[in-house]
């Protein structure tokens, strides 16, 4: 076990101050004494906010010294993307709109959450309105891949991605619409699930696409993971869209072997014009998940080229038509590319996007036929690593939406379908750049896809590599 507080998992942090073998007050200052290193280079939070953290944290102590202990996060100190509103904080949202804006209420995912013990460490940096797959911000500056501070986070969870893998903090809710989750893991080399659509409510979190947006975590492990969403997951009435269906018991499938279960490898699209080094870990991590018992089979699916094309008009409909009244009041205050990526979705007729919301229902039951003898599909998370901060900076050049697409066919089809998928650290490159392949299951089948990424990271250390401090 690490004996830096701030280097340990969620689930290894959050039982030491249970069991009493660290205080809450510890392991936050570990956690400071992490940012006040990194943030400088990093640029992943957007506050810090540390006397309340250690102030909170002396509360925590207190408490449990009485015996009270909160719940399974007693504690933890946690920053999360700053797009969750949290009663009194200002949530900017990664915006010069939202700069001033504090919230009257927190997100439900957030306080249940809190309901379960952690504290707040500050907010972390996001694209503006998490419409951008890359990390780039015009207001707040791009946020830095610990692994190579030159280099992209991925977006739009860009802080969230950086803060984990720079052991900043334990673990961090991220979003995803098209990738926003699945990108900065793979990126950053931590762990992220994108959840189903329903699976955790959306009340009180930024929204960008009403029918695509998910709110899932970013974490060190699958185990951190699935603690995270065993505890956000369920009904809301200020969320009827979020699912009734009971929240399973998802830390006990972190420990199932996968013996015999079947997993799919598509015969085309998401092996087709891979970087090596990506085609080479997709095949290791075949080999490492047949070591564990698991067969690996081929799986044709439906063109996914069309998924993609359908999400990307979806997405651009819906955050236009969210953003149509500051469009029209404050255009001046967006940044360049995301002020054009607003006003194209504008332009696009009604006619189209209703015969894309229309196809989804016959594409997911045709993706749920040709999936149907699998347990889950495995694919790259992107075709490559992560580009440089400054290859990726297209601004509002023609070129914004061939970059954007490049860095997102592979995760657009999976929010298009509404179905979870779990990016897990499965190696690094030449150049020592992370690199991880993403989990697709069946609805609300979470628990499969971390039951397989579980055994996966028992017999694998990829999650476990720590950046060092330039």
């Amino acid at each position: 076990m690490n004996t830096e507080p701030a280097l340990m998992s969620l689930v290894a942090a959050a039982k030491a101050i249970a069991e009493k073998r660290l205080s809450s007050q510890e392991v936050t200052r570990s956690c400071l004494q992490q940012i006040a290193q990194w943030q400088p280079r990093l640029n992943a939070f957007m506050s810090i906010e540390a006397e309340a953290a250690l102030k909170a944290a002396e509360a925590a102590d207190a408490a449990l010294a009485r015996g009270n202990l909160r719940g399974a996060l007693h504690g933890v100190p946690l920053a999360h993307k700053d797009m969750y509103y949290d009663a009194g904080h200002v949530v900017t949202c990664g915006s010069k709109i939202r700069r001033d804006f504090v919230a009257a209420t927190t997100a439900t995912a957030l306080q249940r959450l809190k309901d379960a013990g952690s504290i707040r460490l500050g907010s972390l940096q996001m694209v503006e309105f998490a419409y951008g797959p890359t990390g780039h911000n015009f207001h707040h500056g791009a946020v830095h891949n610990p692994f190579a501070f030159g280099h992209i986070t991925g977006g739009s969870s860009s802080g969230s991605g950086s803060a984990v893998a720079a052991r900043l903090t334990f673990a961090a809710l991220g979003s995803d619409t098209g990738g926003s989750i699945r990108l900065p893991a793979h990126f950053c080399g931590v762990t992220g699930l994108k959840t189903t659509y329903g699976r955790i409510s959306r009340a009180g979190a930024m929204p960008l696409s009403q029918s695509l947006d998910t709110v899932g975590p970013l974490a060190r492990t699958v185990e951190d993971c699935a603690l995270l969403l065993g505890l956000m997951a369920g009904a809301d009435p200020e969320d009827l869209t979020a699912s009734t269906m009971a929240v399973p018991d998802y830390m006990a499938a972190t420990t199932a072997p996968i013996k015999g279960m079947k997993i799919g490898v598509p015969t085309a699209f998401y092996v087709d014009d891979l970087d090596a080094d990506v085609a080479r870990i997709l095949d290791d991590t075949i080999a490492a998940l047949k070591r564990e018992g698991a067969h690996v089979v081929p799986v044709e699916l439906p063109d996914q080229r069309q998924l993609t094309a359908a999400c990307q008009l979806v997405i651009a409909v819906e955050a236009a038509a969210f953003h149509k009244r500051w469009l029209i009041e404050r255009p001046q205050d967006y940044g360049p590319q995301v002020l054009m990526r607003l006003q194209n979705g504008l332009a696009i007729p009604g006619v189209s996007y209703l015969e894309a919301m229309r196809w989804r229902g016959p594409a997911l039951s045709a993706h749920v036929a040709a999936t149907a003898d699998v347990d889950a599909v495995i694919a790259p998370v992107a075709p490559v690593a992560a580009p440089t901060i400054a290859e990726s900076d297209v601004g509002n050049s023609p070129d914004v939406e061939s970059v954007i697409q490049r860095l997102t066919r592979f995760t657009r089809p999976i929010n298009y379908l509404g179905l979870p998928s779990l990016a897990i650290p499965c190696g690094f490159t030449a150049k020592g750049l992370p690199v991880a392949m993403q989990l697709i299951g069946r609805s609300f089948d979470e628990a499969t896809l971390l039951q397989i990424g579980a055994a996966f990271q028992r017999s694998t250390d990829f999650h476990e590599k720590v950046p060092k401090p330039a």
